[in-house]
């Protein structure tokens, strides 16, 4: 029996709005944990035709380990900082934050952009 905060429906409410996303492409691979309500919320968002149909789902600890560890640098700048005193400033903070990472990991190809375009994700990533 899944919890209210973790059932299907909460679920598939976070996977469509994650490829709603304005950087997110449609995936190949997703990987998950152990969560039974993730396979069944993506089974559904590809009877949706929100996710393609050849889309993999992969519940593997270590892999998903790996996609976790991706918070670590968002962690260790918060606990110095002693949290977030309004939702607003850790909104804010963590939106640099992630769009640092990205353009660091090379998840953004900016170098074949016009110097308009670079401007214009720039102004979305930090309005």
């Amino acid at each position: 029996n899944l919890s209210k905060t973790r059932n299907h429906k909460a679920a598939k409410r976070f996977f469509k709005k994650a490829l709603q996303s304005f950087h997110a492409s449609k995936p190949r691979t997703i990987t998950i944990d152990k969560n039974p309500a993730y396979p069944v919320a993506i089974t559904k968002l590809k009877n949706e035709k929100k996710v393609p149909l050849g889309t993999q789902i992969r519940q593997i600890k270590y892999l998903n380990n790996v996609v976790e560890q991706d918070h670590r640098f968002i962690k260790k700048r918060v606990r110095s900082m002693l949290g977030f005193k309004s939702f607003g400033t850790a909104t804010c903070m963590l939106a640099g934050v992630e769009a640092m990472h990205m353009i660091k990991k090379e998840q953004v190809d900016l170098q074949n952009q016009s110097v308009r375009n670079q401007k214009e994700f720039i102004h979305q990533l930090f309005g």
